[in-house]
């Protein structure tokens, strides 16, 4: 739809692009599968649970598909190629049977030990349009490094409410393709470039082209979810331009010639998927998630930008990530200019809130392990809590559900008690006793 373009200098160059896509059948491997995992074994009882995190109403089928991005330039062969992407896919149904398997999720952690997940969808389920009323589309992009299914609990969640979920590999940035140990940062400068440019990518394919799901997707209302620098690239995707200059360009490329640096400013200094200015962002965006997100450390945004963003946004981070920064997170909350601006902090946490809890095997080393683990806080209380206030962001502006925008409207902490220790309500949606640790912050609409 909107014209992709870079521009050339030095080793790093690219011609105007239209992003193209295909379907394709997902491979297979010959390698021994493990045993499933079920990484949530028990579920609180429903007056305990955040009530936006009860599953919804709606069995869920999941199906994976290759789709290609023709023409697109790759830094790594400094030529223009087609950029495959691997993308997981979760929709509404009601065509499942108890003889069906549940879909079972592999991959492999950052030291490339395979694993397998239990998950509650069913696999290549049939796609009915149930209600008569579209579904909107959500897309969620994983950090560096990561995988497409990292978040599944939170795809199969909103799937279960009535959208469709797509989850992308972003291709140079998954852990099945970066040697952690030995060039961790392989991947690097193709993350830097292409994560707004995939995101906007899915959301084209998704709602302008013939594809499984085109009878039951909305192709006039998205949101968008992206953890690290799936954040990274979510901010720019909804408006937030990237301003590198030549300090960060020459750290984040490793290159002290000035033409290389020259060239990859030009080529990183986009925004909204990829244009150029004056950039426009995707009117089918309603809603932004940004877990955690990278850059706001480096000062990598156009502060303009980030003001003239209209996209109802929200930051979730810990107040102890030493990651993406925990001031750098709380700066592009406060420049961001969307009337429907908020703020999640978990306090205690550090980078890690957005994950799945960790496999067993992660558990023999600490680089696999320190991909998941959070010291002070249950991945699986903070994925619950995720599925909450995800919902909430969804519901509330993207189907535009009002009563949902009450679970946004809260006070400062959730502690139940004030900075003198008097009591205060739960907040709305939480069970009394069961909402500690966490702060919420948000903008008060200009008119």
């Amino acid at each position: 739809m909107f014209k992709k373009s870079l521009t050339c200098a030095a080793l790093l160059w690219l011609g105007s692009s239209v992003a193209h896509a295909t379907d394709t059948q997902p491979t297979t491997t010959a390698q021994t599968t493990p045993q499933p995992e079920q990484l949530y074994p028990a579920v609180l009882p429903k007056d305990a649970m955040p009530e936006l995190a009860q599953v919804g109403l709606y069995q869920v089928g999941v199906k994976t598909i290759n789709l290609v991005n023709k023409k697109q330039f790759n830094p790594g062969t400094q030529s223009i190629e087609d950029r495959k992407l691997t993308v997981e896919v979760w929709y509404p149904t009601n065509k499942t049977t108890n003889i069906t398997p549940k879909a079972v999720y592999l991959n492999e952690t950052r030291l490339g030990l395979p694993f397998a997940l239990q998950g509650n969808a069913t696999r290549d389920a049939e796609v009915n349009n149930l209600t008569g009323q579209p579904f909107p589309l959500v897309v969620l992009s994983h950090g560096y490094t990561g995988y497409r299914t990292i978040m599944f609990y939170l795809a199969e969640h909103l799937a279960s409410h009535g959208y469709i979920v797509a989850a992308l590999d972003h291709t140079d940035s998954t852990n099945a393709e970066v040697d952690i140990v030995n060039a961790p940062f392989s991947g690097f400068f193709s993350t830097l470039l292409n994560r707004s440019r995939d995101q906007q990518f899915a959301l084209d394919y998704f709602t302008n082209t013939d594809n499984f799901v085109s009878n039951i997707i909305d192709k006039k209302r998205a949101g968008l979810v992206g953890y690290s620098m799936g954040g990274y690239g979510a901010v720019n995707t909804v408006g937030g331009c990237y301003q590198f200059n030549q300090q960060t360009a020459a750290t984040f490329t490793g290159s002290k010639d000035t033409n290389v640096i020259n060239g990859a400013i030009a080529l990183l200094n986009t925004c909204a998927g990829g244009q150029t200015a004056p950039a426009k962002v995707d009117p089918k965006w309603k809603a932004m998630i940004a877990m955690a997100p990278w850059g706001g450390n480096y000062q990598l945004f156009n502060a303009e930008s980030l003001a003239s963003i209209t996209t109802p946004t929200l930051f979730v981070s810990g107040d102890l990530d030493d990651i993406s920064g925990y001031k750098g997170i709380q700066s592009l909350y406060q420049q961001t200019g969307a009337d429907h601006t908020y703020m999640l902090t978990y306090h205690n946490a550090r980078h890690n809130i957005a994950p799945h809890p960790a496999p067993q095997v992660a558990y023999q080393n600490e680089i696999d392990l320190g991909h998941y683990f959070e010291p002070s806080w249950s991945n699986v209380q903070l994925n619950t809590i995720n599925k909450h206030f995800a919902l909430a962001m969804m519901d509330c502006h993207v189907k535009n559900q009002q009563d949902k925008c009450a679970y946004l409207n809260l006070n400062g902490q959730s502690n139940e008690q004030d900075a003198q220790g008097n009591p205060t309500p739960a907040w709305n949606g939480f069970a009394h006793r069961y909402a500690t640790g966490m702060s919420w912050d948000m903008k008060k609409p200009k008119n």
